[in-house]
């Protein structure tokens, strides 16, 4: 005997699939949407088309955009000369919330891995090296993850970077090895920022 019906079913295992949402989380999700207002589930349903339809990749530095450049490439104010590199849209937001950093982005979309089969031309390394033939940039952060894939990466870059003759620093060690940027908390990841060490 089904627990409940077909549509419902549906739409747990469709919220199954979240990262970090379980069975039961999913379970409840479908409850609240049954119990309140059509308007409200309608709403967040056009919220949803809404993000596949216009929300995309800024063209100058990945991360996600709803225009041709995003919001912190299009920002006057910020300095055009630091450039931090990540590996996924969400560290871009745990690093803006240190509110230490004023500096642009560049945004990998991943890191390298020989176990995955993942190599630089798999991932926005050859758009960062255009970036730094064609803008003014001074220094680069390396913010990659502290993990064995975000190190090989960071390193790969460095010597990438060399012939360029740019400030290429990585950031300070108060980020645990095999911990992710996303997951640090604003304080850490602010003191890693400040403290990054040069990379030879």
């Amino acid at each position: 005997m089904k627990a409940y019906a077909e549509w419902m079913g549906r739409l747990v295992e469709g919220f199954s699939k979240f990262p970090g949402i379980g069975r039961r989380t999913a379970e409840r999700m479908v409850f609240y949407l049954l119990k309140a207002d059509r308007e409200e589930v309608l709403r967040l349903t056009s919220f949803m088309t809404a993000l596949k339809e216009h929300v995309f990749f800024c063209q100058r530095c990945f991360n996600f955009a709803d225009s041709s450049q995003c919001s912190i490439c299009s920002d006057p104010g910020r300095d055009a000369g630091l450039l931090c590199v990540v590996e996924d849209p969400k560290d871009i937001i745990a690093v803006e919330k240190t509110g230490s950093y004023f500096g642009l982005y560049h945004v990998l979309h991943g890191a390298m891995s020989a176990l995955d089969g993942i190599g630089p031309q798999d991932i926005k390394i050859p758009q960062l090296l255009k970036r730094l033939r064609d803008e003014k940039i001074r220094e680069v952060i390396l913010a990659t993850n502290p993990d064995t894939e975000g190190e090989t990466t960071a390193l790969y870059l460095a010597k990438l970077m060399k012939p360029f003759k740019i400030k290429v620093t990585r950031i300070a060690r108060g980020i645990p090895v095999g911990s992710h940027i996303e997951y640090s908390d604003q304080a850490t990841l602010s003191r890693a920022l400040q403290g990054r060490l040069a990379v030879s």
